[in-house]
């Protein structure tokens, strides 16, 4: 594509910075997670501005806490402090909070990103955030289907007329149709995914 040379460097950097997240601690990872819960079905723009506002208590607040400071942030304040609450106490109380140890136990990457997509104990995320998730933390090779990157795709015809996809089959379907256009291509998949972000939203974020 025209425009990946120009922006090459900069995505480059910003997977840099997605593989130093991932080796951060684990309350940074948490929030990552909890970033990621905060920008489904909303923008990444109002998950990052949420993710600020609630940071003094996303660690041991209560749902009311978190609630409070994301009151005016986020268009669903009232059920994702629910969501983030709910996670991070299942994450203490099944495994010490060690989001690290979880991270490395998975030998393989279709179950790790089970773990958080379909686990109903991690709430408020599906395939799409799971894989948003993983990618900003340096996991490789996973596809973000959001609107965004799937207008991209019918753009360019790797997809006709998908509708955002409903369950597992219908999103590893699409992110396998995503993964043989970047070979084609010779674009990294995760190279390619910001790319096609930033061609719609002007901007390479997370």
């Amino acid at each position: 594509m025209e425009d990946y040379s120009q922006k090459k460097l900069e995505i480059k950097g910003r997977l840099a910075e997605f593989k130093k997240r991932g080796e951060s601690s684990n309350k940074e990872i948490f929030e990552e997670l909890a970033f990621c819960i905060l920008t489904a079905n909303a923008s990444a723009k109002m998950g990052l501005r949420s993710i600020e506002a609630i940071k003094p208590v996303l660690y041991n607040g209560s749902p009311e806490d978190i609630s409070h400071h994301i009151k005016g942030k986020h268009r669903f304040w009232r059920i994702r402090p629910k969501f983030i609450f709910e996670t991070r106490e299942y994450l203490k109380e099944e495994f010490s909070f060690n989001l690290k140890e979880i991270l490395k136990s998975s030998k393989d990457r279709e179950d790790l990103r089970d773990f958080f997509a379909a686990n109903k104990r991690i709430k408020g995320i599906g395939y799409k955030e799971a894989s948003h998730f993983l990618r900003n933390i340096g996991f490789s090779g996973y596809a973000i289907l959001d609107k965004h990157i799937l207008n991209c795709l019918r753009e360019f015809g790797v997809i006709n007329g998908e509708k955002k996809p409903a369950n597992k089959p219908s999103y590893l379907e699409i992110e396998k149709k995503m993964r043989r256009f970047s070979e084609e291509i010779g674009i990294d998949m995760d190279e390619l995914d910001l790319l096609l972000w930033s061609r719609q939203t002007g901007e390479i974020l997370k």
